[in-house]
């Protein structure tokens, strides 16, 4: 029968497909060329010889051949048709006539990386054998075990993508009065067979009042996943949009009024419309000189560790001073406001 696949994966000739991959996962382990740096050569022969064994007794296909005529049958040297196998002729096929069997063996590499997601994991890791910082591969690493304890081992050594960091301009009154906004993404995801595509995914994101410029949003791992790499995480860095009346100074709002000299001495009212949309009238009855600053309490913006706070509104004067009075402006100025 030539080569005895069945022993060289220490299974019995009854093997299930399970009991196929347990034999396949400890021994492909033990073997690995990378792990055994010492005799690699014999190291190498063995691996793709437990991998070749693997690839014929898990096809179906080609253990029934391999089961009828043994290696040499997978193999090309098919005995004469009226030699055995009544049904075989259907896994004969190829330009050789019709009793040849095509077998082409995958590659060792591509098997172990379709067990454990990566054809090298000792490679650079100290020693072959040597894992996490010089230390031996755990004992239970061979026993019921090892394929966990080979993912964890794996998992310390992949690295996480940068993360992808996106600007969220929001405007002053989205900011006074939080507000929900809706973003479209799009990803590449990966299935079990490690293959990519593309996917669209709507992301809510739930701007809090109050919220300053420099919050950061996070979605864990919403980048694009690629084998042997965490995903990025997705980053949202709240802006905040130019206002027309009102800057935002911390946690308090600050508006600028240009009135006029005669408006700072005898009086005046700011109307302003606030962030929610509510008018305030605030009468000014002091004297407004050009440093005069009014300060409305609880007027500005929520603060967002406590809801029910907020901070204030600082009102500040730009006064128009007149370009040039006639003489009769300034004696009338100088009666009036003589002490």
């Amino acid at each position: 029968m030539g080569v005895d696949y069945y022993k060289i994966l220490q299974v019995d000739k009854n093997a299930k497909d399970e009991d196929l991959k347990k034999a396949y996962r400890k021994l492909a382990m033990k073997w690995h060329p990378d792990k055994n740096p010492n005799n690699k050569k014999e190291a190498e022969a063995k691996f793709k010889q437990i991998s070749e064994a693997y690839d014929v007794l898990s096809d179906p296909q080609k253990r029934a051949v391999y089961d009828m005529y043994g290696e040499e049958g997978l193999k090309g040297q098919v005995p004469p048709p009226d030699a055995g196998y009544a049904g075989g002729s259907s896994f004969f096929h190829g330009g050789d006539g019709p009793n040849v069997f095509r077998f082409n063996p995958r590659s060792a590499d591509d098997i172990f990386a379709e067990f454990f997601g990566v054809s090298s994991p000792f490679a650079g890791v100290g020693g072959g054998g040597g894992m996490r910082g010089g230390s031996r591969l755990p004992g239970g690493m061979f026993g019921d075990d090892m394929f966990s304890s080979f993912r964890e081992a794996q998992m310390s050594q992949t690295r996480k993508a940068a993360p992808i960091e996106n600007t969220l301009p929001c405007s002053l009154e989205e900011l006074y009065k939080g507000t929900t906004k809706k973003m479209k993404i799009s990803r590449e995801i990966a299935d079990t067979s490690g293959r990519t595509m593309p996917v669209e995914e709507i992301l809510t994101i739930e701007v809090r009042p109050g919220w300053k410029k420099g919050t950061k949003i996070t979605f864990p791992e919403k980048g694009n996943e690629q084998p042997n790499i965490i995903p990025a995480d997705l980053v949202f860095i709240i802006d905040e949009k130019p206002h027309s009346v009102f800057t935002r100074e911390g946690n308090d709002l600050v508006t600028t009024q240009k009135i006029t000299l005669v408006e700072a001495l005898t009086g005046y009212n700011v109307h302003l419309t606030t962030l929610d949309g509510r008018s305030l009238t605030i009468p000014m009855n002091s004297i407004i000189h050009p440093s005069y600053e009014e300060v409305v309490p609880r007027e500005g913006m929520p603060i967002p560790k406590e809801p029910s706070k907020r901070g204030n509104l600082r009102i500040k004067f730009n006064i128009k001073f007149p370009s040039r009075l006639t003489a009769e402006q300034k004696a009338g100025i100088k009666r009036l406001l003589a002490p």
